[in-house]
């Protein structure tokens, strides 16, 4: 593929402002629009079965519009057929009408030639027709998910019911309990966007224009990894995706934007926010280092001895910039900052900030520190809290 000659050159500074606004983190949010219009601005929202404050994707709204309530947002995704969980960046849940745009995965899936679960003959038939019969129904009221207590010990029911939903046949309706709900999608999906009519370029197309929409302005590896595509699926259509090609101070790689968010230059408030680590700011870790100069790891399934900043460490955003990790936990209506990791004094302000009002959101009452990276700023930051609190 050539490359047009980029027409706009952007500072590594605008290019981190540009992508905050795209991500809803500069400028006043659009709270008539609500957690609906954050699903929609970012395209997909991550599904993760760790809960420490609150699920993943319960913290995304929260970062971007402050302590919605936690029933609202599941309320938002689910109810009204307003949204369906899909293979995307990981497990995600995407906007409705962007259904026919994955046409092209459930293809690939449907044309897979080989699986590590095997499939008992006639279960798969059997599960769609109890669907149709009795549904929406969880893995186990369909018969059970696993055959031992092993999580990847998966039964031919589950392993069917996962199939179908790859295939598109099944949609997973709510989460209840953390179960997936299953239903069919002839009902579940609106009949106008039921449909696999669009072949795969047009998919693409859509997929790399939203992903350049919500990343502000990216490279091909960063609009890539958003609905995770392969870097020669990007290749093929991004000239035809109506970004536009442009070159960030530093970066070293071609990037692209979104011509809109060239238009105007962005302003206005910054959030002062605990960040999932699955937030699709920083789920990509050399774009987080790129433009924020921050190293961003999820050490949940480090060993223990070997973590660095902690199980669920949340990256602090404050003024634009990557300020400090917490790593949180609580203990009755205490939120306990396991560990702080303070970029310096100026930041402890900005992480007190953040670490009220997600105590606030959760139902916490009182704050404790139990350790800081840098020993001189436990006291300041424990002062600053106290303060808050008094």
């Amino acid at each position: 593929m050539t490359t047009p000659r980029p027409a706009t050159e952007l500072s590594a500074d605008e290019a981190r402002r540009i992508a905050l606004r795209a991500q809803g983190f500069l400028g006043t949010p659009d709270r008539k629009a609500g957690v609906r219009g954050v699903l929609r601005h970012l395209g997909a929202v991550q599904l993760d079965t760790i809960s420490v404050l609150a699920r993943s994707h319960e913290l995304i709204p929260y970062a971007r519009l402050g302590a919605v309530g936690r029933k609202n947002v599941e309320d938002a995704y689910w109810q009204d057929t307003h949204a369906f969980e899909y293979w995307s960046h990981a497990a995600c849940i995407l906007p409705i009408e962007e259904w026919p745009h994955f046409a092209f995965r459930r293809r690939a899936y449907r044309n897979r030639p080989h699986w590590n679960h095997d499939l008992p003959e006639g279960t798969y038939d059997q599960v769609v027709k109890q669907l149709r019969a009795e549904g929406p129904l969880t893995a186990t009221d369909l018969g059970g998910a696993k055959k031992t207590s092993e999580w990847w010990d998966w039964s031919g029911t589950k392993v069917a019911v996962e199939r179908a939903l790859m295939y598109g046949e099944v949609v997973c309706v709510e989460r209840r309990g953390w179960k997936r709900v299953y239903d069919l999608a002839e009902r579940a999906v609106p009949a106008a966007l039921l449909h696999d009519e669009l072949d795969d370029a047009e998919c693409l197309r859509r997929l790399v224009r939203l992903a350049g929409r919500s990343l502000g302005v990216g490279t091909r590896a960063d609009i890539a990894d958003y609905h995770r595509l392969k870097g020669e699926q990007v290749d093929a259509v991004i000239a035809d995706s109506g970004l536009v090609p442009v070159t960030v101070e530093g970066w070293g790689k071609p990037a692209w934007a979104d011509p809109a968010a060239l238009d105007t230059p962005p302003r206005g408030r910054h959030r002062t926010t605990l960040l999932s680590p699955f937030d699709s700011l920083v789920w990509e870790r050399a774009r987080t280092e790129r433009i924020f100069g921050f190293t961003h790891r999820l050490e949940a399934y480090v060993p223990k001895p070997k973590r660095v900043y902690g199980y669920f460490a949340m990256p602090v955003l404050a003024g634009g910039r990557l300020v400090g990790r917490v790593d949180p936990a609580r203990e009755g209506h205490t939120l306990v900052a396991k560990q702080v990791t303070l970029d310096g004094p100026k930041a402890v302000p900005a992480v007190a900030q953040a670490l009220l009002e997600a105590a606030t959101w959760v139902d916490c009452t009182d704050v404790r520190v139990e350790r800081v990276d840098a020993p001189e700023l436990r006291e300041p930051l424990s002062r600053e809290l106290a303060r808050a609190l008094a």
